[in-house]
């Protein structure tokens, strides 16, 4: 299969040099030139197999430089038991109706390692296939779950080097303690004076730059990222909500065939489009629920078709869904209208700061998707009952995706199951989660992890619970100007 750009200015290339590069060319992103199909005759197949089996097969289908055999290999490595447990992503029902897919039992407690457990494995076999002997420095913006994952996902990894941006002020001191502790030879951690559109930024205006592209190669070094932006990373994620919806058949909650509704919080729209992508293949997922905090430029989008950048930009208990440019959405773009009309929207994007599709595309748009916001204080609200009501603790995402769910089925009397995507252990955002159910802050905030395990009986994730202890490795705090150099500074060490 080949890989092509949303742009359409980018030649074809096979998927270990779209997993190597990142982006194409002229800044889209890389796309499959088509979508493979699963046949309910393959899901029957694959009810009886393992998470890594069932990973295997369907990126295997889009994959095809990488062998079967490759991909299971690296699969069963990257969700090994002493890793994600006895199961990478169990489905927990709430309520009747509403179900809730974990997707933070790895390493990091963010679902970011369902990806990043994986694409390492990939991106390194990737190298090989490609003949490549430069060595590949990972870039990443992040709004939290991602840098941590990553991090450790390419730690000491051979050919590599990893830098990592994030917002100073934007994510909670657990994700600023897990980046600013990460042991490897190979990483760097750079905090911004910024929030995260202004990292992500940062790092397309470094991908794009030639000078600085030329300037590497001469030292050996090439760039490469592992942002959702990278189809490395979004494929692995398609993989979890197919073998969520095998879970409910196994488990009876729902038949073969049944359709139901996905609802995810969502900030760069890589993790509700690897769910659309689902329904591509032939899944039988029906209306995808599109949960933003106030920051809710997607909600905006999905209701009007204008797409604006330009508004007050607020820091939540939900930093990590604090996002006002959501890459992503470029590629469910390219899926309705193509490529040249998707390279004229996304220059609009980077010249005004705003687009606005047309009454037949928007109208496109809503046979899938609806958006719903949440406020602070609903989230707070919807924690608080979620726990007591059916003694399920979440954390501050999943409880903006929760609200939406339940906001859906209010407005539309929806009768279709859905499941939820439940993004990090509500551990990550213990002192937000802690106040939530008591009304009260607790003593601060690496000691509120003791707090809410105290409070409410839940252990304390293994990857956390040390937290506090560790060194501080990363101070640095850098200007949104200095992230060229920064970089250029890496490459040298």
């Amino acid at each position: 299969m080949k890989f092509i750009s949303t742009r359409g200015n980018a030649e074809r290339v096979d998927s270990a040099y779209a997993i190597k590069t990142g982006l194409a060319k002229d800044g889209g992103l890389f796309m499959p030139e088509s979508i493979p199909t699963l046949t309910y005759a393959e899901l029957d197949e694959m009810m009886e197999l393992s998470y890594e089996e069932r990973a295997a097969k369907i990126i295997s289908k889009f994959l095809s430089d990488y062998t079967y055999d490759e991909i299971l290999e690296d699969a069963r490595a990257a969700y090994a038991k002493e890793k994600f447990g006895a199961s990478p992503a169990p489905v927990v029902k709430v309520e009747d109706g509403l179900y809730i897919l974990e997707l933070w039992h790895g390493p990091t407690s963010a679902f970011k390692d369902m990806a990043l457990q994986i694409m390492p494995r990939l991106f390194t076999r990737a190298l090989k296939k490609c003949g490549e002997d430069r060595c590949a420095m990972i870039l990443v913006a992040t709004s939290g779950d991602t840098g941590k994952a990553a991090l450790e996902g390419y730690r000491d990894v051979s050919g590599t080097k990893i830098k990592v941006f994030y917002p100073v002020h934007g994510v909670s001191k657990v994700q600023k303690l897990q980046m600013q502790t990460q042991e490897g030879k190979n990483v760097s951690v750079d905090a911004i004076e910024g929030n995260f559109d202004d990292a992500q930024n940062g790092v397309k205006r470094i991908f794009s730059d030639e000078n600085i592209r030329k300037e590497l190669d001469g030292r050996g070094v090439f760039l490469s990222s592992a942002n959702s932006i990278n189809w490395g990373r979004l494929v692995p994620q398609i993989v979890y909500y197919v073998s969520a919806y095998l879970d409910m058949v196994s488990s009876g909650e729902i038949k073969m065939g049944e359709k139901i509704d996905v609802a995810v919080p969502t900030g760069n729209f890589g993790n509700i489009f690897a769910a659309y992508i689902g329904k591509l293949m032939g899944m039988p997922f029906e209306k995808f629920i599109c949960a933003s905090n106030i920051n809710n430029v997607l909600t905006d989008f999905l209701r009007t078709g204008t797409y604006d950048k330009n508004r007050t930009f607020h820091q939540t208990v939900s930093p990590s869904m604090d996002i006002l440019i959501s890459s992503n959405l470029e590629r469910f773009l390219y899926t309705l209208i193509g490529t040249k009309k998707t390279a004229e929207y996304m220059n609009e994007l980077n010249t005004e700061g705003r687009y606005t599709l047309t009454k037949e595309e928007l109208a496109l748009v809503r046979e899938s998707f609806i958006g719903y916001y949440t406020s602070e204080e609903q989230t707070a609200a919807t924690i608080k009952e979620t726990y007591e009501k059916s003694n399920c603790l979440i954390d501050t995402h999943t409880a903006v995706a929760v609200f939406a769910a339940k906001s859906y089925i209010k407005d539309y009397k929806a009768e279709r199951k859905i499941l939820t995507a439940s993004t990090a252990s509500p551990f990550k955002f213990a002192k937000d989660v802690y106040r939530s159910l008591t009304g009260t802050d607790p003593s601060g905030d690496t000691e509120a992890l003791a707090e809410l395990s105290s409070l409410t009986g839940v252990g304390i994730p293994a990857p956390l619970a040390s937290l506090a202890e560790r060194e501080v490795l990363h101070k640095n705090v850098i200007g949104k100007d200095e992230m060229e150099s920064s970089v250029l500074s890496f490459a040298e060490n």
